[in-house]
């Protein structure tokens, strides 16, 4: 795994379709459920006519940690849900990417209530990710 100073990115030998399926299964293993999923691909050519490589991003929530999350502080919302993206970087190969959780704590600065929400966040999607590191019959 990859990290930036926003998010954690894997490079996977899946094609697209697969990525995708194993990605959403893998964020429902960790108690992420995906409540948006947007279809970069389909928008740019639908609103610009523009062509683009197949991209997806899914707005990933686990209920328990939004709640936590909302209660320490309520414009976190501004943040949530979490963004996993899905692309096609090659020929039958896919990038997983998400927004690591970290990255609300320096946005909002001090919370200890938030700050145990985001580590627990950081550690699912870790986690979730991970489990894409290990082919299963690809």
């Amino acid at each position: 795994m990859n990290e930036s100073n926003y998010g954690l990115r894997m490079e996977l030998p899946l094609d697209y379709e697969r990525a995708v399926e194993r990605t959403i299964a893998a964020l429902k293993e960790e108690g992420f459920g995906v409540l948006t999923t947007i279809d970069v691909r389909r928008t740019l050519k639908e609103k610009l006519d523009a062509d683009f490589r197949r991209y997806i991003i899914l707005g990933a929530c686990n209920p328990p940690l939004a709640s936590r999350a909302l209660q320490a502080e309520t414009e976190i919302g501004l943040l949530l849900p979490c963004n996993v993206i899905v692309y096609e970087s090659g020929e039958g190969r896919s990038i997983v990417a998400a927004l690591a959780p970290q990255t609300m704590i320096r946005l909002v600065g001090e919370n200890a209530a938030l700050a145990a929400v985001a580590g627990e966040a950081d550690q699912r999607l870790r986690r979730a990710l991970h489990r894409l590191d290990v082919p299963t019959g690809q």
